[in-house]
């Protein structure tokens, strides 16, 4: 199966010239979307995963089927204010200011081997942000997986030294 035949290539959006992936035709279609689900399961099957993490809001979408097939917990990386107990955060720069990403302060205990999952990489900084919370907490990022990496964009170049997985580059 050719997972890009479920992706939706929308020029000009958010913005004149950006060529938008939307996952939306791949999260419609079960069979693309357990095909998806498979390939990263198999990935982490060796890497001996203790929770899977994932950004909001796409990460949830990525992370949450790969935790329920690997039996494992799944743990919300969401933006400030939207989680409702004690957090640790990470700001970090965008092209035009900052973002603050957080997690629950209990979500990864010391050692445990994490996956983050995300449906997009491209430039690095949302994953960045997010490893670098799970490692305050004492996780160890045995990989990352996306479904997709925009290739121009060099997101890879910030998370050097991590083992990952894309199922499509564009």
């Amino acid at each position: 199966m050719d997972l890009r035949d479920y992706i939706a290539s929308i020029p000009d959006y958010p913005s004149k010239g950006i060529i938008f992936r939307d996952i939306s035709p791949l999260m419609a279609d079960g069979d693309a979307y357990r095909e998806a689900t498979k390939q990263i399961v198999n990935y982490a099957k060796e890497k001996r995963i203790d929770m899977v993490v994932g950004p909001e809001a796409r990460g949830f979408i990525v992370g949450c089927p790969v935790a329920y097939e690997l039996g494992v917990g799944f743990a919300p990386v969401r933006k400030k204010g939207k989680l409702p107990r004690e957090t640790i955060e990470v700001t970090y720069g965008l092209e035009y200011g900052t973002d603050t990403l957080t997690l629950h302060k209990d979500a990864i205990q010391p050692g445990q081997r994490v996956l983050i999952c995300d449906d997009l990489l491209a430039t690095g900084g949302t994953i960045k942000a997010t490893i670098d919370l799970v490692e305050q907490l004492g996780g160890v990022v045995v990989g990352c997986a996306f479904l997709i990496e925009l290739m121009d964009l060099h997101g890879r170049d910030k998370i050097e030294g991590y083992d990952m997985i894309t199922l499509m580059e564009y």
